[in-house]
């Protein structure tokens, strides 16, 4: 497996979403299931695990940090503050005096005296990043954060935040049915030497699971308010784009799972993946694209076959949309 570096650590290029564990995607796993999960992560050589405040509305931090205490020294633990749930609500807050509070009520959930990277969920318009930024520099100067994140920004945003104390990391969605961060976060990511995190690389599962059928997701499934997964979007990109991407799959000897995450991972040395997934078999499936390198032909076929203006419907709901501050390709919906 390849090692890449983040906020001053050397990792596995393929570390481990934790949402799925307790957000998100309908009803979460049994905390023994969860805990399983976790440890066949680590028994691969997985080292990096992303968590968050707003995940399971603080219940995956509980459940991650103290499994993870034994090998503390061992792992790399991410957590996010700015989004999190007050009073059953999705709340948005990026004022320094709560970034400090949920930074510290992380740190009690996660049992640990630090963490090795901490990301703005968020941008919060309602207050100037470099306020923000300077909440987390000054955990940073107490040795409560070791490194400083950014999720779902604009380039604009990461350089204006990279100006007031170093951006180790910034994380967004990107797939092949994802793109927007190469218009610009890529190549900010790249001028500042951050590392880019890659959330959601199997597009939500779309690019994993050759039957997936919205019709099947239990309730309280986040996927069902996506337009991608709604019609007429979802018939169409299942009829123009999965038939061929599964072809491709097995002409490389790989699963789908696999074949996203590799194309991924070949897009540049400074990209991390973080898979999420509640099952056992998916953990080892996906550690198993470290192994792959793809053809120049196959990644060709795979950008033209899937890319921004192959695809139909937008990412998110305009209302979700809202909170995302990563550019949008121009008069494109997706």
């Amino acid at each position: 497996m390849q090692l890449r570096t983040i906020g001053g650590h050397s990792v596995p290029a393929i570390g481990l979403g934790c949402m799925n564990l307790s957000h998100a995607y309908g009803i979460p796993p049994a905390r023994a299931q969860a805990e399983r999960v976790l440890q066949c992560a680590i028994d691969v050589g997985i080292t990096h695990f992303d968590s968050a405040a707003l995940y399971g509305a603080s219940r995956n931090e509980a459940l991650v940090g103290p499994f993870l205490k034994s090998v503390r020294d061992q792992v790399f633990l991410v957590s996010k503050g700015v989004l999190f749930i007050r009073d059953g609500k999705r709340t948005l807050d990026g004022h320094p005096d709560q970034i400090r509070r949920s930074c510290e009520e992380s740190l009690t959930r996660m049992q640990t005296d630090s963490i090795d990277l901490y990301y703005l969920h968020r941008l919060d318009p309602q207050v100037p990043i470099e306020e923000s930024v300077g909440a987390v520099a000054d955990l940073i100067s107490e040795g409560k954060v070791n490194a400083l994140g950014l999720s779902e920004m604009s380039a604009d945003t990461i350089r204006r935040a990279h100006a007031e104390y170093t951006v180790s990391a910034v994380q967004s969605e990107y797939s092949l049915w994802s793109r927007n961060v190469e218009i610009a976060v890529l190549d900010v990511c790249a001028e500042i030497g951050a590392a880019f995190v890659a959330f959601s690389p199997l597009a939500r599962g779309f690019l994993a699971d050759m039957k997936i059928d919205p019709e099947k997701f239990v309730e309280k499934d986040i996927r069902l308010a996506m337009p991608r997964f709604q019609e007429p979007h979802f018939g169409l990109n299942r009829e123009r784009l999965l038939g061929k991407y599964q072809e491709i799959a097995i002409q490389n000897n790989c699963t789908p799972a696999q074949l996203a995450i590799a194309w991924l991972l070949q897009r540049s040395k400074n990209i991390h993946v973080i898979p999420g997934t509640t099952s056992i078999e998916h953990v080892r499936e996906n550690w198993g694209a470290g192994q792959l390198h793809l053809s120049d032909d196959t990644i060709g076929d795979l950008d033209r076959l899937i890319n921004q203006n192959t695809v139909s419907g937008p990412r998110y709901s305009p209302t979700v949309q809202a909170q995302v501050g990563t550019e949008e390709f121009p008069n494109s919906a997706n």
